[in-house]
């Protein structure tokens, strides 16, 4: 549907649907330009950012992901998004809500902030497409999504396995939360697979694993066959680490790994995943401070845009 020019539409947006033009240089950065609100009913995705890095082990600063994205978004928000037949902004009511609240100076308290901002949000009705942070904020999005939907297929984009064992559950560490999500069912690794990753670890807890190596020699088609054949119908909840990519692609993270996926890659590998049962999506890791480009920011907004039109796909046009 049409929408007329409006100019900070993250504020006078008269309607939760449709894409117009707004100044890509100037305005109020909400995620491709939706309304910011709180309000919840009638929508159907809430965007929010969970602005957190305390578990970072490299370079500090993705705690900035969520607002280096939403600004890298403005400059793809004024049309359809390519190469999809359809703008998912007309089929679903998208609102950005903000961050998620959390005393930063109590970290581990962290983990239930992140859990309860998740459950208001998803018993509003809601499916969530979250913004971070360190890898760690996808562990309680993984509690608060499991509550409601069972135990969940995991496709998670990474350089890094973050299955690594925490014997006495006492770390918030960007590299044990699978191995929680799977030790507490949140998923079922059986049906869950990881790809592009590119660090050794000799337990991934029976989660299936499409290195980098194999997507750069099996091609696209192949991983998303292997990916469909494993998830089935079964909830999926998307979880993309933007250090997935090369640097050379996305230098703006705080752990990066040479040899990974370029931006098309990814972006041919999810757009083959149409019609999956995706219930809940996140992008974390992206930390502007070290790309001046912004290109990994762009890369994030871009990614996220793929996964609202995947989501649009099943639960608005394909029924």
């Amino acid at each position: 549907m049409d929408v007329p020019m409006q100019n900070d539409q993250a504020l006078t947006r008269d309607s939760l649907f449709g894409t117009a033009a707004e100044s890509t240089y100037a305005g109020i950065t909400s995620f491709m330009r939706r309304r910011y609100s709180r309000d919840l009913r009638g929508v159907d995705v809430v965007v929010s950012g969970v602005p957190f890095d305390t578990a970072t082990s490299n370079r500090p600063g993705a705690r900035f992901g969520p607002r280096g994205i939403r600004a890298a978004s403005t400059g793809i928000a004024w049309e359809r998004h390519w190469p999809w037949t359809f703008d998912p902004f007309d089929h679903l009511a998208v609102i950005d809500y903000g961050d998620c609240a959390f005393d930063y100076g109590s970290p581990h308290s962290v983990p239930e902030s992140i859990e309860a901002h998740a459950e208001q949000i998803l018993n509003g009705g809601c499916a969530m497409l979250t913004f971070g942070g360190d890898h760690f904020i996808s562990y309680p999005l993984l509690k608060a999504h499991a509550r409601k939907h069972g135990s969940l297929s995991l496709i998670h984009f990474d350089a890094h396995s973050d299955t690594w064992p925490d014997e006495e559950g006492k770390r918030v560490d960007h590299g044990t939360m699978f191995w929680h999500a799977a030790k507490e069912g949140l998923v079922d690794p059986s049906r869950s697979v990881q790809i592009g990753l590119r660090t050794t670890n000799d337990d991934h807890q029976g989660f299936q694993v499409l290195d980098a190596r194999q997507v750069h020699r099996q091609g696209c088609e192949a991983i998303v066959e292997a990916i469909r054949a494993r998830v089935g119908d079964n909830p999926v909840y998307l979880t993309f680490d933007i250090d997935c990519l090369d640097p050379a692609f996305a230098p703006g993270t705080g752990t990066p790994v040479c040899g990974g996926l370029s931006t098309v890659q990814a972006l041919e590998i999810l757009g083959g995943l149409r019609g999956i049962n995706l219930v809940g999506m996140d992008v974390v890791e992206v930390a502007p401070a070290y790309d001046h480009a912004d290109i990994t920011s762009l890369a994030a907004a871009t990614l996220a845009m793929e996964m609202l039109c995947l989501y649009a796909a099943r639960h608005k046009i394909d029924r």
